[in-house]
């Protein structure tokens, strides 16, 4: 019998397993192909360039800016600066039209404009088996060798800071989605408030990356997407063979997001959280990075610490209940999409 995978990512297992054995090495390859780190880095002798590609599945809602955004901030999450954007564009066979594909290359656009990168290619045609369209994403960034940050740098000690809140990205998805539910249970206004989450309170994450990064040297970035801040946690701890506690009162959350976990029965911690960016960095630097966030009119709020790799992964309930950090075969939203 056949054991079929659940939708999103590939379970870590399964990926390293697979990575392990079909992997090419390269001596230019800084940063490889690895669990938790968000891009590649190729070292072209003065600079590292960096390589991120990443597909729009869950909603066919501004794809094209969608995907820019998603793939910048992989870049952004290993300290780098988005420099160019290819897409592949897969238009349904069914309702494919000339005004969706334009929509799609003016989406792309804006969104290159926004975070200062330009559309140098790609492929787009209609394919058969699609319900909707689906963007994939590839992008180049660049860094500086001594400004490079990877998922696999905290350590023992660092702060772990959080900027904006969780399940941003999953909020817009289910407010577009699953509007007949949400206008029914919660009203228009609260629907139309949350279907703009990807714009506000955003899921960009460049300017957060640049403005943490701008006064000390940060341990480690990540940026949680599938699976949500639990996962992410997971994949920075992975990558850096460390453990870490996390105060769940002191995860920041929007009011929005918290309804509609609640409406559809699904965890915040493990909803899409595109639009945060986790930052690993020594104690002493915490107050300069917060001041740098503050800035540029990010918030930021300190929710936990790194800790030694035998003390594992916790979560901190209350002043003394502690559970392992859940962790998510499946991003949660996929229980309702």
């Amino acid at each position: 019998m056949t054991n079929h995978l659940p939708l999103g990512k590939l379970k870590p297992d399964l990926l390293a397993d697979l990575l392990s054995r079909h992997g090419i090495d390269d001596p230019r390859v800084k940063i490889g192909p690895g669990f938790g780190e968000d891009a590649a880095a190729i070292d072209m002798g003065d600079r590292y360039l960096l390589m991120a590609a990443d597909p729009i599945t869950f909603t066919p809602e501004r794809i094209g800016w969608y995907a820019v955004h998603v793939n910048a901030n992989d870049i952004a999450a290993m300290g780098g600066t988005p420099q160019f954007f290819l897409s592949t564009i897969l238009l349904p066979e069914d309702g494919a039209t000339a005004d969706m594909a334009d929509r799609i290359f003016a989406d792309i656009k804006e969104a290159c404009r926004e975070v200062g990168c330009v559309p140098v290619g790609g492929h787009t045609e209609i394919t058969c088996g699609l319900d909707r369209p689906i963007v994939s994403g590839a992008i180049l960034g660049e860094v500086a060798h001594d400004h490079l940050i990877t998922s696999s740098g905290a350590q023992p000690g660092d702060e772990l800071i959080l900027t904006k809140g969780i399940a941003i990205e999953a909020t817009a998805i289910l407010a577009r989605e699953k509007t007949d539910v949400v206008i029914a249970e919660l009203g228009k206004e609260f629907q139309m408030k949350a279907s703009r989450f990807i714009q506000d309170p955003g899921i960009s994450v460049v300017a957060a990356s640049r403005a943490a990064c701008r006064e000390v040297k940060v341990h480690a970035l990540h940026d949680p997407t599938e699976g949500g801040l639990a996962n992410a946690l997971w994949e920075l701890a992975q990558a850096s063979e460390v453990g870490l506690v996390v105060h769940e009162s002191e995860i920041p959350r929007y009011a929005e997001s918290a309804r509609l976990a609640e409406l559809f029965e699904i965890n915040l911690l493990g909803m899409i959280a595109s639009g945060a960016l986790l930052i690993a960095s020594a104690a002493s630097d915490t107050s300069q990075i917060l001041q740098s966030l503050s800035e540029v009119e990010i918030e930021g709020k300190v929710i936990g610490h790194i800790l030694e790799k035998q003390q594992g992964l916790q979560l901190l309930r209350g002043e003394q209940s502690t559970v392992e950090l859940p962790r998510f075969d499946a991003d949660e939203i996929t229980q309702i999409l």
